[in-house]
């Protein structure tokens, strides 16, 4: 490819609303164009590259037994009515209506299609397993979307979903997907993780997330240097202290702290350890009749320590909370416990609440809390004697640094990371709403057990730059690359024998089929140079006439602090050795 047929269109400045370095370069590197809020044109800079993603993600489903197929951008609703996400999902789904009125979604994934498909096509035993993929552009109407391409409302996707007789095969299926997708990152030249997740909204109740692993990440990555024990935050276990609960050895005392409503600023006024107070979060659940109108509401208290975080995901476990919760209003607080938030604890509240505490507190002796009444904290607070046991104990925080793993060999650690793929079982999840079934050896209809696999294909090279860049661009793996190699010629236009050597060099290159650009532009060298490291292309080949008078062309890989001679004759043989290395 010579770069005068080809579109380039790099930026000196980034533009003030990209906040993130990939947003940033892609934007600079002239990969994407904006368009609207979270919606973008690939340019075709980024197109090599998304395609590029797309060959090796499809090679390795192709070579793990998943066949492929293209399901629809817009789907009737009447199948997300069927599994009752049509109703579940929040307004992430965008909804439409077609001329006759009639209701579609633009689709954010596709189990209901694909799970149609089967429950058509696959009738027997002896037709499973199967493995049906597409890479499809989907849509989530992000309330925010941000980061560029990394949280965008559309964007391309694979998604693929395995169909079994039953849960021991769906597992092994599971298997062969957690096996393709290490080999498809792996191919990809990033740093990553396979760590233990939630299954989210999608639903199933065996996951594993693939972040590649960048300073910028919105993910929390729990893991343990010394095992193999990897997980989200939402899913990393909090496990119960060792040691039991202390005597209590103060009185409860109720005591001063005006305006001081949150917990690090009580510790500080009373001089103590932030560890030995406890924050009160007010939740409340509510019971529906058939018309949909609340009955019965029931407010909960969840205690959590004053230096920990609460889990939404591990709350949303507890018995009671399951079936979904809320934050308790203002006015419910009020009620129930007789002040406004910042004040708030356990003893002696106006009525009844269901107290759950984490762990951590469960165990705690001589601890504050809010007392109920605004400006005052009650100290040397104690179980069984100042208040009842809490009705439940549960694993209701973020793990911190230092925690025990899980799996007993060590303590955890915290890195960032960038989620660029999930796999999930979920077993009959939806082949039972949508009667997806299939005649077993007996003749007998039996629920088809199924698995859902994604890979966020326009996510992916964005994750990639989080984890390669430096103040001057992008630096790609090989593999992803918009072009392996790019080659400088100093005054192409005013020089026959740079002009020949160029693109003689590009012509060996491209027959080898390598993935090389020739710039033909005839810009001036340092323009040039920034261009390339800008977009960040990982080999180039500087041509000289200097140079060639010297018997020698210069290489530098993007990441190599000065170029290296190579004696103009074996500049391709040498080329050819750094892309195999």
């Amino acid at each position: 490819m010579k770069a005068s047929q080809f579109f380039i269109s790099t930026l000196k400045e980034a533009p003030a609303d990209a906040e993130v370095v990939s947003h940033q370069l892609m934007m600079r590197a002239g990969m994407i164009k904006k368009l609207g809020a979270g919606i973008y044109s690939y340019m075709p800079m980024g197109l090599r590259v998304v395609r590029k993603v797309e060959a090796i993600v499809r090679e390795e489903m192709n070579r793990a037994g998943a066949v492929e197929l293209l399901m629809p951008v817009v789907q009737p609703a009447e199948f997300w009515q069927e599994t009752g996400r049509w109703q579940a999902m929040g307004p992430e789904l965008m909804r439409v209506k077609d001329r006759h009125d009639r209701d579609f979604i633009i689709q954010p994934t596709s189990e209901e299609v694909v799970t149609d498909i089967a429950r058509q096509e696959l009738r027997s035993y002896k037709q499973l397993p199967k493995n049906l993929y597409h890479i499809q552009t989907k849509f989530r109407d992000e309330r925010r979307p941000r980061f560029g391409v990394m949280r965008s409302r559309e964007f391309i996707m694979k998604d693929a979903y395995s169909f079994d007789r039953d849960e021991a095969a769906a597992k092994a299926s599971y298997e062969v997907m957690a096996r393709a997708y290490r080999a498809i990152f792996d191919r990809f030249g990033l740093t990553y993780r396979a760590v233990a997740a939630d299954s989210g909204a999608i639903g199933g109740d065996l996951s594993e997330e693939f972040q590649v692993i960048a300073a910028t990440g919105e993910d929390a990555i729990v893991y343990c240097a010394g095992s193999s024990y990897a997980a989200n935050m939402e899913k990393a276990e909090a496990l119960p202290p060792r040691s039991p609960r202390g005597a209590a050895s103060q009185s409860l005392v109720k005591t001063p702290t005006p305006g001081k409503s949150t917990c690090p600023d009580v510790a500080e006024l009373l001089e103590v350890p932030l560890a030995t107070t406890v924050k009160s979060l007010v939740l409340a659940t509510d019971q529906v009749d058939e018309r949909g109108e609340v009955v019965k509401t029931q407010v909960w208290l969840l205690l959590v320590r004053g230096d920990h975080d609460m889990n939404e995901i591990k709350v949303g476990k507890v018995p009671g909370l399951a079936a979904g919760f809320r934050f308790a209003t203002v006015a419910e607080i009020v009620d129930h416990f007789g002040t406004k938030p910042g004040y708030l604890g356990p003893i002696a509240t106006n009525k009844p609440v269901k107290v759950v505490a984490d762990r951590e507190v469960a165990v705690m002796a001589d601890w504050i809390c809010g007392a109920n009444e605004e400006g005052f904290h009650f100290t040397g607070v104690n179980w069984g004697r100042d208040l009842p046991e809490p009705d439940a104990v549960a694993d209701l925080r973020n793990v911190v640094e230092g925690d025990l793993s899980p799996d007993g060999k060590g303590v955890l650690a915290i890195e960032r990371g960038i989620e660029i793929g999930h796999i999930f079982f979920l077993g009959t999840k939806y082949s039972e709403p949508m009667n997806a079934t299939f005649l077993d050896e007996n003749g007998k209809p039996q629920l088809m057990q199924m698995g859902c696999y994604g890979i966020g294909i326009t996510r992916l090279p964005a994750a990639a730059i989080e984890q390669n860049n430096d103040e001057r661009g992008i630096i790609w793996p090989d593999s992803i690359a918009p072009f392996t190699v790019v080659i400088c010629p100093i005054g192409m236009d005013r020089s026959a024998d740079v002009k020949a050597a160029a693109e003689k060099l590009h012509d060996e290159l491209l027959a080898a089929g390598v993935d090389v650009m020739l710039d033909d532009r005839g810009e001036r060298p340092g323009a040039m140079f920034a261009d390339w490291e800008l977009i960040g292309v990982p080999h180039r080949v500087v041509i000289s006439d200097r140079g060639l008078k010297e018997g020698q062309l210069e290489y530098q890989h993007r990441r190599d602090a000065q170029a290296t001679k190579v004696p103009a004759g074996e500049v391709f043989g040498f080329v050819r050795g750094r892309l195999k290395a």
